[in-house]
This record gives C-alpha cells, structure tokens and sequence, in this order.
C-alpha cells in the first residue's frame, strides 16, 4: 500500500536531513504544496524555509526550480543537497557556456530534482524553453521580499517571475521569506498571480536573540566598540557595513588587533569572496565584515554575534540580517551600532534611486542634446550627469536613465552582432600567471584577439568577432568570455554602435507615459522605512516588542529580558584609542550573560579533549568534500557525542542530528575516534 505524500516527507526529512520532526509550520507548508496549492511562507531567519521545497521536491515527480536572488545562496544550499546526495545544481553568470550546457544536458535527461537559477538567466541560450519543455512539478521563489516594491529588497528582475512561472505552463509555486510586513505579503500574492494561496506565518520572534543598540557619535568609537565587543564575545561574528570602503577599513581595524577577521563586498572577485566564505562556513575565520551581499541564505548555525556598523535603510533588513544570529538556538547578540548622521546616507542613495522629476528632465535633456541622427548618446551615464542642467549625481542619473528606458523615452541598443570594440589590460605577465595551464578558452581568446588586431588591442581596435578561429565557440560563448574577462579587468569592450538611444529627440519627454507617481510612492516608502528603522534606534521601550508589533505578530508582548531596555544597561560607546579592558556599560556593569550553548552541560577535561578531536575531523572531512563543516555535523552535535561517547551505531543513531542517511555516510569514522577515547 503506498504511503501518503506527507507520511512520505516525513521519512524523508529524517533519512535525507536527520530530522526527526517538522518545525513549526515546516509541516503545514509541506503539506500545502504536496496538495498541488500556491503557498507562501513566512518564516523566521532559521526557521528551515528551504525544507518547505526540498523535501516536497523529492517527493514530487519531475523537476522543482527554485529562483534564487544570489549566486552564494545557490551554491550554498546546492552543496548542502549534494552532500546529502540529493540531485541538485545551478546555473547562473559564474558558470562558463559549456558548463551551462552540460547541467541543463543533466536536467534533460531527468538526472535533477532541483535546479537552482537565477531569473535574468531565463534570456540566454534558450533556458527558459529548455526547462519549460523539461516540464516542472514545482516552482520555488526564495527570498520572495525581493519581488515587493515595498520591501526591504526590492530587483526589478524580481517583477519578471510572474512571466517566467507563465512560460514554465503556471505550475504550483510556494514564495518564501523571512520579513515581509502583512503589505509586503499582499503585494507578493498579487505580483506572482499565486491563486487563493495557503499563507503560513509561524511568528517572528527569536527568543534566543538580545537586542542591543550603542549610540556613537563618529567612526572612531563606532571602531573603538566593535573592537570591545569581538573581545568580550567569543565564536563566530558578522559585522555589516554600508560601503565597501568601510568594510574594507573595518577589517584592516580588526586585523592589527589580532582578530581573524576577513572582508566580503562585490567588489572582491568571485574566488576571492568564495575562499572568504568557506574560510568562516568552516571557523579558518571568526570575524567576517561584509556589506548585505554576506549573508542571504548562508547557514551558518553557530554566529554568536551580529554587528551593524551602521543602520540599515529598514527595519526589515535590520531584523533579517541580524536574525543570521543564533541559528542553532542558543543566545546571541544583535547590536546595532548607532550616529545619528547614518541617516544621511540612506536618504543619499533612496534620493538617487528615485530622483526627483526635475532631475529626470534634466538627464532627458542632456541625452537629447548629445543624441545623433539616430538618437545615439555620445557618451556614458556619467557624461549624461556632467552636462545636465543643475547638480545631478552618476547615481541619480543612472536612475534617471533606468525610468526613462522603462517607459520607452529610450532604450539600449545591442549594437552590430560581431563588431566590437576591444581594448586589453592585463599584462602578458598577469594573462600567464592568471590564465596559464595547457587548456583555457579564455587564455585562447585573448591571443586570438592579439592576433586578428595585428596587437591593436593593446591600446583599443575594432575586431570582426566572427573572424575568430570556429574552436573558441559561437558568438554567445565569445560575448560571454568577454564579460568573464572584463569583470577580472583583463579587458574592457563593447559592441559597435551599443549605447543608449533616445527614442525620439525631437519629442517632449510628455510624450512618454513616466510613472511619476509609483516614482515619488518608492521614494517616500523608502523613507518612511527608514523613519521606522530610525525609531527603533532610539526607543526607550522594548525593542522585541518594537519589532514584532512592525511585523504584526501576536506574540508581542511589552516587556522582555532580553534587549537592553528591559534589562536596564545603558551601553556607552567606547573609543577607538581608548584600552580594550574599559567598561562598555554604565548603571549595571555586568557584561552580557554566557550564551546558552556554553552553559549547557560542562565538559571535563577528557569530554572536552574528545570534542577537539571530532571537531578536528569534522574539519578534514568538510575540507575533502568542498563543504561547510556543520553540514557534517552541527557543533550540538558534536558535543552531545563528547558527553554521551556513544560506541556503537545504535546509541550513536539516538543522538540529535544523527538521522540514517548522516549515521551511513560519518557514523563509523566519528565511532572510530570515540572508541579510541
């Protein structure tokens, strides 16, 4: 007799995942999904939003594509899935055109079950219509906030998946996310076309997270502090900066005081923010100071602490990132590190995404006077800004540009399909060093070029791309070479006759149907969030209550132990001169209480000695297979091994985290350690 879909997840949540429960709501949303229904989900960061489509995945028939907003979220859950030896891949800008062809070959022949993307990768190379003919069971939206314009995370990319679910013929879709304001949850339902969706929202408290605000009034005691606070707080940390420069500065700061601290911002190459990240998933790093591109689907259970450098533009991003605490369950601290003047760069960069009308006008203006008979713009956005009437930014005309190719007033043209203008960089020395070995296309390319412009590319030539020997690809494969390479600052190049047009320069802009008043609605939303956030910053009430009556949960109450306010400690900012040792509070001096995993049962000396060496091996066995350690074995884990020593499979299969597919795959390697104890 064939068990039902549930009773189905269910084995596999525990044989797959090594869980031997759903949380709560977990089961709900599985069972939602199983019955063929639009669901979206709303869970607190560490709820197990992904178990809500993987395991319905496995049951499922056919392939489930999850859209997913970053390219370390993807990889990150995919090599967790893989580990567990679940069929699972990717494709997104990192990956070269054969290796696209070769999973999208994998998820052809039915050798995938979940196939993580990106939305913009449904334009190339036919994606779309090859998964579409695939045929999908299931259709996952992660980090579904990013498709609101009224939250936190807004991608414009985002407001294409209702189209993309319509080309996949409209499958079941589940949308998830951590924050999203009762608002935020109407405007997903209604932008996905979910129809009569089943909306599940465990709550938005984390009983397990302290709330701390520290007003400073510069970046020296905004340092002096962080410093204090990674010296008093053992394990993991993530600090969060605005900028890339502070994050860059930040971590020098942490550095000469002898913390092992990294950077992470975009501006860092992919392998460069790959080895950071593996270096703090397997603990190589304690201290990672990142803009918000750290974080977004990145499990790592065990962060003890979460910094903001700076405040947030929400409080929806605020309560996301610092939710990245505490993962495992047991106490963490959140502190948001507060100037007044934060405020002024957020209304910056809100005023530049969404200028005013004058400036749009003037941006218009500007690319009219430029265009030629064909409406091409002689020059870039930041030559736009330089000749507009008035004083515009390159963001804000950047934006001006962005509403103004939106509404038809102008476009972008792809230019001539093979000519290109291309100027090289890189050394012959770097080209060597960088791209040496006896195959690499990319190597190929650039000798090609050299020898097709006679070495003109040196200083900058038009080449016929179609010139180039058949062996380096089609012309899509050249092109995206070409922007690999340009993003690693081997070249810079572009299309002849590609740039930005204008529609009709002869026309009023009057012409266009400009949606001024969604324009001046955005901007004014994205103020009043930070209004919000702003608030949060300088109550003197309870800040778990703050937070959770924003998010419309039942469970806010007026009072807790577990923010400053209630429990009376009034921090002072400490500077960046002045010695580590200095009190951080006054009033009650007590620092912060032991997090809940270090008062758990003690360990004596030998338990502990055990506990090093099965961390050791965690560490051996997640650095052979590429992955983070914890997907081995959590940390609670491990420690309950220590005191338990159990010697034989069965004992060891009663331990939390210990599920059958974990015990078949690690459980006799860690016996082996522990019988030798």
């Amino acid at each position: 007799m064939t068990s039902a879909p549930i009773d189905r997840a269910r084995e596999l949540l525990e044989s797959r995942f090594g869980h031997g429960a759903f949380r709560p709501g977990q089961e709900r949303a599985v069972a939602s999904i199983l019955g063929g229904r639009d669901t979206l989900v709303i869970l607190p960061t560490g709820g197990g939003k992904s178990l809500c489509y993987q395991v319905p995945a496995l049951v499922l028939d056919g392939l489930t594509v999850v859209l997913s907003p970053l390219i370390s979220l993807m990889k990150d859950q995919v090599d967790q899935l893989v580990a567990r030896g679940i069929p699972a891949t990717f494709i997104n800008s990192s990956l070269s055109a054969s290796e696209i062809s070769a999973r999208m070959g994998q998820v052809q022949r039915g050798e995938v079950k979940l196939l993580y993307v990106a939305p913009e990768r449904f334009d190339f190379g036919g994606a779309g219509d090859r998964i579409a003919a695939v045929g999908v069971s299931l259709l996952a939206v992660d980090e579904a906030h990013c498709i609101s314009e009224w939250g936190h995370d807004f991608r414009p990319s985002y407001r294409r998946v209702r189209e993309i679910r319509e080309r996949l013929g409209t499958p079941p879709t589940v949308a998830l996310t951590a924050t999203a304001t009762p608002e935020v949850r109407r405007d997903i339902a209604h932008s996905l076309g979910l129809r009569d969706p089943d909306i599940i929202v465990t709550g938005f408290d984390r009983p397990n997270l302290r709330w701390h605000v520290i007003r400073t009034k510069n970046d020296a005691e905004k340092d002096g502090t962080l410093a204090h606070l990674l010296e008093r707080h053992q394990g993991a940390a993530i600090v969060y900066a605005s900028t890339r420069k502070t994050v860059d500065r930040v971590a020098a700061r942490l550095g000469k005081a002898g913390l092992r601290a990294a950077a992470y911002h975009a501006g860092l190459d992919d392998e460069h923010r790959r080895e950071v990240q593996d270096a703090f998933m397997s603990g190589a790093i304690r201290v990672i100071v990142a803009t918000n591109a750290f974080g977004m689907g990145i499990d790592k259970r065990d962060v003890r602490l979460v910094v903001h450098h700076a405040m947030p533009g929400s409080l929806e991003a605020y309560y996301q990132e610092a939710g990245r605490a505490g993962r495992d369950g047991a106490t963490a601290d959140c502190v948001l590190l507060h100037a007044f003047q934060d405020r002024f760069t957020h209304e910056f960069f809100t005023r530049a995404a969404h200028p005013e009308r004058n400036v749009v006008e003037a941006v218009f203006a500007a690319a009219c006077r430029s265009a030629d008979n064909d409406g091409l713009v002689d020059g870039d956005v930041a030559a736009l800004a330089a000749s507009a009437s008035g004083k515009v930014s390159d963001r804000e005309a950047d934006s001006a540009v962005r509403i103004l190719v939106t509404s038809g007033a102008m476009h972008h043209s792809v230019g001539s399909t093979s000519m290109a203008r291309v100027r090289l960089l890189a050394t012959p020395e770097r080209i060597k060093e960088e791209l040496g070995g006896e195959e690499n296309l990319e190597r190929d390319l650039l000798r090609a070029l050299w020898r097709l412009s006679r070495g003109g590319v040196a200083e900058g030539a038009v080449v016929d791309l179609g010139l180039l020997p058949s062996g380096l690809g089609d012309p899509y494969a050249v092109t995206e070479r070409l922007d690999a390479l340009e993003q690693r600052q081997f070249v810079v190049w572009n299309r002849i006759g590609e740039g930005l047009v204008v529609s009709a320069p002869a026309s009023p802009l009057s012409k266009w149907n400009v949606d001024w008043d969604t324009l001046d609605r955005r901007r004014q939303s994205e103020l009043a969030q930070l209004d919000v956030m702003q608030k949060y910053a300088y109550t003197e009430r309870c800040r778990r209550f703050y937070v959770l009556r924003h998010f419309g949960d039942p469970a806010a109450t007026p009072t807790c132990a577990q923010c400053d306010n209630c429990l009376h400690l009034a921090h002072a900012a400490v500077t960046d001169e002045a010695p580590a040792r200095a009190a951080a509070t006054k009033g009650r001096k007590k620092p912060p209480a032991r997090s809940k995993a270090e008062d758990e049962a003690p360990l004596d000396d030998d338990a502990q000695d055990l506990l090093d060496r099965l961390r050791a091996l965690r560490s051996e066995l997640s650095r052979a297979a590429g992955m983070p350690a914890y997907v081995v074995f959590p940390d609670r884990t491990l420690r309950a091994m220590a005191l338990a020593r159990p010697r034989t499979p069965g004992a060891m299969a009663d331990l939390h985290g210990v599920g059958p597919a974990k015990m078949e795959k690690y459980g006799e390697v860690f016996l082996a350690v522990i019988r030798d104890d």
